[in-house]
């Protein structure tokens, strides 16, 4: 039986056109996300269903243009290119149409399928443009659609539409003059006549590839016998045409394409001349992006942050302590009844209940976190925190762009560092990885959150907040210091678009948190559970021991480790123990004290004491706050060091890495425990 072909749509545009806000409302939760084979960017698939027809599609990553640079644009031509979807749907931003032209005329020339969705247009006209959707469909002979993603207008319109588009192509051609045009022919000629099999399709495109240098192109040629002779002859077609112009052939190129575009602009757009108000995103930008006002402001953000966040997760929290407190104390009285083995009974009330409750508690607090990142991302505030931060990371010589991965490390470091790709020049992107670990990614907030609910009660926002802050400082020197030792030259500038402000889509922000959410639970269901296990059997042997005891295999390892954190102010075994199981994944720190900790209350019997109050007998607030600070510095978890090595091809670095970090996290918890003390605040 032949397999049925399934209808593919491809979803493009560039960076903060609404892309992601249409996919999340055809998809909802039917919707995959990894990455693309290969590949550090997001891969995004989903599948909606539309009258009787189950439609595929793939949100291709944001980017400006097809010419195959960067790995968005690699990963977005590829696709089309070979994968051969049934229609592409192009997102347009109608207040910025000219630059969102570039890539569909380029997908134009690529004769691919194409549906143009032009998006907020109700902004546009508050800015005084208007544009003529009929003039300029049959100007570029393709379908124009108008669609408001975030009400859901014209969707219907636009499936159907794009359903009736399949495998259909414009017919314009864009005229390059005669000189670039002649050339081009020559290089279709020598292909066409080497070309034997005659495989290849739309010949036009892969000329004019070949003349841009387009590196997936130029890769797929390489495999050809004649590819020397076709590099040789495309480098004497391209040498004739700058001596000509006296450009570079991409300026040429794109040069040409714009005036098009800026012609075709001329016919579509008309503005309000009279209308000399300035908009709402610059009025805000006034303030948010002032010299003076901008950073103290995004500070003032993100502890208002996580005040937010603990307030409202307080109460959940409470309920999620309860569930798991009534679940130990009814497993343990069932399981009592029931005259289990007292080892099975400590494994599952200690070691699986005390060790994954203890991480589970704080699902809360992980979920409203993220919905708030995620909404400050979406109305186009993280753009402005990144082109705030580059001045200050400028005046102190680190590249612009390495802020743009350390936002990425408040989620997690592992993505974060494989961000880091998108810098051009090797030295920075070496730099950014080595830094990147000191931002506070959201494995160690767990470990934060058990600490301040135990000895910082009234001041729990303020507190995390400073270990964040911490964090940048810290990143921000140790990267001044590597610049000067490993990196010499300067970096290029940065450039990064700043999106108009807009209200983000709450069903795209609760998908965005689920999936944190989600992989949260999943670690606490795989990892942490394991771990817990773990920590259970070395706190319960050898045979005979008291659990949890000094004299237990879990007590002789952190006994023998614990003088070295002496000095910090937590020289108990417990701690040591929970730091060394810290390297699997943060968040096991917490897992492992609530299974060490999970100790029997002698005056209550069939009770145990709280985590809270064993973390009270053996830590003060100050001790409390040396260890978070040792949690945030110290060695990342094996994940990071696998991507560190993975990045940089080397295991010189990933060891570095253990030693420099650990260091750090070292001293400066020595400093704070110590100049603590000096000054009285134990």
């Amino acid at each position: 039986m032949e397999k049925e072909s399934k209808f593919t749509i491809g979803l493009v545009g560039n960076p903060n056109t609404g892309k992601s806000t249409l996919f999340n409302l055809l998809t909802g939760a039917r919707q995959h996300v990894g990455n693309w084979p290969g590949k550090t960017v997001e891969k995004k698939e989903g599948n909606f269903n539309y009258k009787d027809k189950k439609i595929h599609i793939v949100d291709l990553p944001g980017s400006y243009s097809l010419t195959a640079y960067s790995e968005e644009e690699k990963v977005t031509t590829n696709f089309i290119f070979e994968e051969k979807p049934s229609v592409i749907i192009q997102i347009l931003d109608a207040q910025n149409l000219e630059r969102n032209l570039l890539m569909a005329i380029q997908l134009i020339e690529l004769r691919a399928p194409l549906v143009l969705a032009l998006n907020m247009e109700d902004l546009a006209k508050k800015n005084g443009i208007q544009i003529d959707i009929k003039a300029l469909s049959i100007l570029l002979n393709i379908p124009v659609i108008l669609i408001n993603a975030k009400n859901k207008k014209g969707i219907d319109i636009l499936i159907e539409t794009a359903c009736k588009q399949a495998n259909k192509s414009s017919k314009i051609k864009i005229t390059y003059g005669t000189e670039i045009s002649n050339e081009l022919k020559k290089i279709k000629d020598f292909i066409y006549i080497n070309e034997r099999r005659l495989q290849l399709q739309n010949f036009d495109w892969i000329a004019l590839k070949l003349l841009e240098g387009d590196t997936k192109i130029e890769q797929d040629f390489s495999k050809k016998d004649y590819y020397l002779e076709l590099k040789s002859f495309v480098k004497k077609s391209v040498s004739h045409l700058e001596k000509i112009f006296d450009k570079n052939i991409h300026s040429i190129l794109t040069s040409i394409r714009y005036a098009f575009i800026k012609g075709l602009s001329k016919e579509v757009i008309k503005k309000d001349t009279f209308q000399k108000k300035q908009n709402i995103s610059d009025k805000i930008d006034t303030i948010l992006m002032n010299k003076y006002l901008g950073i103290p402001l995004f500070l003032c953000i993100i502890w208002l942050m996580f005040q937010i966040t603990f307030t409202f997760s307080a109460p959940l929290i409470g309920v999620i302590e309860s569930l798991f407190g009534f679940l130990g104390e009814y497993t343990l009285s069932i399981l009592t009844l029931w005259k289990f083995p007292e080892w099975s009974i400590s494994l599952i009330v200690d070691g699986i209940i005390g060790g994954v409750g203890g991480v589970l508690t704080f699902v809360p607090i992980i979920g409203i976190l993220f919905l708030i990142m995620a909404t400050l991302e979406d109305s186009g505030y993280m753009a402005r925190i990144a082109y705030i931060m580059d001045k200050l990371m400028n005046k102190i010589g680190l590249h612009g762009k390495a802020f743009i991965p350390l936002i990425l490390g408040f989620g997690c470091n592992v993505p974060a560092i494989m961000a880091t790709r998108t810098l051009e020049n090797k030295n920075d992107r070496l730099l950014s990885i080595l830094i990147n670990p000191f931002m506070s990614c959201g494995a160690r907030l767990p470990v934060y959150i058990l600490f301040v609910s135990a000895f910082f009660t009234a001041y729990q926002g303020w507190i995390i907040f400073s270990l964040y802050f911490l964090g940048i400082i810290i990143a921000i020197l140790v990267g001044l210091l590597f610049k000067k030792i490993f990196s010499k030259g300067l970096s290029t500038p940065f450039v990064i678009e700043l999106p108009p402000y807009r209200w983000p889509v709450m069903i795209g922000l609760l998908i965005h948190a689920w999936e944190k959410v989600w992989a949260f639970i999943k670690k606490a269901g795989t990892i942490i559970l394991a771990f817990s296990i773990i920590s259970w059997s070395l706190a319960s042997f050898p045979m005979g021991v008291e659990y949890g005891s000094q004299e237990s295999y879990a007590g002789q390892m952190g006994t023998v480790i614990s003088p070295v954190f002496e000095p910090l102010g937590f020289g108990n075994w417990e701690s040591s123990v929970a730091l060394v199981f810290g390297f699997v994944a943060k968040e096991v720190i917490v897992g492992t004290f609530g299974t060490l900790y999970g100790i029997e209350n002698t005056e209550i019997p069939n009770e145990t004491i709280s985590l809270t109050e064993s973390l009270q007998n053996d830590f003060t607030p100050l001790s409390a706050y040396s260890f978070m600070v040792f949690v945030l510095l110290y060695i990342p978890c094996m994940a990071v060091l696998a991507v560190v090595k993975k990045e940089t091809h080397s295991w010189k670095w990933p060891m570095f890495m253990v030693l420099y970090t650990t260091g750090i996290a070292w001293v400066m918890a020595f400093l704070v425990y110590q100049g603590g003390l000096l000054f009285g605040f134990n």
